[in-house]
């Protein structure tokens, strides 16, 4: 790798690194606000909040590197066309495609940081963090438990609760229970506990009585007792085994989708197919940001009032390869065979800032001044 090659790779890597975490930081405040309201609400702890959004982030990182690419390249094209440098280089002989190399090497090492996020890391992030869901979800106290409130879990269910201890024990408990037709039976208990069992979870209580009104014959039962095993299945249901979704399948699965399979994520086995060569064409994206960026500053000449127009350029070339990547996907993952769409983003992509390099070398008509 030349000199040159080296100095401008250098520079697009260093940009691209700040933008990337600027859009990253922004993102992920914007997703992290919600996602605290939920837990928190919920009753997680800061550390479930942690691990909740640090499982996001691959996701966030992959939608951000294309974009942050494509700033990279434009800014600092920018900078090296307002500080002359690249007209310098343009007088020694170096052609537009020649000043575009380092701009493919920085292009590809983005894609194939997007190659590993999409088949590797997004995948691994997405199912990890279906499973942390999955277990929050089974979480009786979590999802029912608040001390100091009345809570009706489910129709027919009334449940309040003192105080509940810092190790887990509900104190002072209150529990009415008027699912059955013409009966209603009230539980107190000094203290109890939530036990997991392999037919679902179960309400230990320790220390009180319980009270069955019959509405038949107005007659009441009264009985006391040292501990007592209430079934929560009235409360939850059981859980059944978890069916993924097509963001958790390995490429492999998706580039030769079973029947199973596809029934599993209740997909088509095309949209499968496209989601798997989307992977694999989507980081591709990146080549194609960073070159349209690139090239579109090579296409006007010097000016002292900066190359805004030229930036727009770039900017409704990029709009319009993702309106491509959009309409691609609608069709691709309808039609048989349509997982040849997803390679066409990028290939136009790409065929757009190679015509930029050859468009912004050919000769310029100079107007002649017009003499008296």
């Amino acid at each position: 790798m030349s000199r040159f090659d080296r100095y401008l790779l250098s520079q697009l890597l260093a940009l691209f690194g700040f933008f990337s975490l600027v859009l990253v930081g922004v993102y992920w405040v914007n997703r992290a606000v919600g996602l605290f309201d939920d837990l928190i609400g919920d009753g997680q702890s800061a550390v479930v909040f942690l691990q909740f959004s640090l499982l996001t982030l691959p996701n966030v990182v992959r939608l951000v590197l294309p974009i942050s690419a494509f700033i990279g390249a434009v800014y600092v094209a920018n900078r090296l066309m307002s500080e002359s440098e690249l007209v310098v280089m343009q007088a020694t002989g170096f052609s537009a495609f020649r000043l575009a190399r380092p701009v493919w090497y920085f292009g590809l090492i983005v894609a194939a940081m997007m190659l590993i996020l999409m088949n590797v890391l997004v995948p691994a992030s997405r199912s990890a963090l279906a499973e942390r869901s999955a277990v929050i979800s089974q979480n009786v106290s979590a999802r029912f438990l608040k001390d100091g409130q009345f809570i009706h879990p489910t129709d027919g269910i009334t449940l309040y609760i003192r105080e509940i201890a810092a190790t887990g024990e509900l104190l002072d408990l209150f529990l009415a229970d008027d699912r059955i037709l013409a009966t209603r039976a009230l539980y107190t208990a000094r203290k109890a506990f939530f036990a997991k069992t392999d037919t679902g979870p179960k309400l230990l209580m320790v220390d009180g009585m319980v009270q069955v009104l019959s509405a038949k014959g107005q007659q009441l039962s009264v009985t006391r007792f040292a501990d007592f095993t209430y079934d929560m299945a009235g409360l939850m249901a059981a859980p059944g085994p978890r069916k993924r979704n097509m963001a958790e399948l390995s490429t492999y699965e998706l580039l030769a989708p079973t029947q199973e399979v596809a029934t599993e994520v209740r997909e088509t086995e095309d949209s499968l197919r496209f989601e798997g060569h989307s992977r694999i064409a989507q980081p591709f994206t990146a080549v194609a940001a960073a070159l349209i960026g690139f090239a579109s500053l090579l296409l006007g000449a010097f000016s002292r009032f900066g190359f805004w127009r030229q930036v727009g350029i770039a900017v409704a070339l990029l709009l319009g390869v993702q309106a491509i990547a959009t309409v691609a996907t609608s069709v691709g993952e309808a039609v048989a065979g349509g997982w040849m769409l997803a390679y066409a983003a990028p290939l136009i992509g790409i065929a757009i800032g190679v015509f930029e390099l050859w468009f912004s070398q050919r000769p310029r008509r100079v107007a002649k001044m017009v003499t008296a």
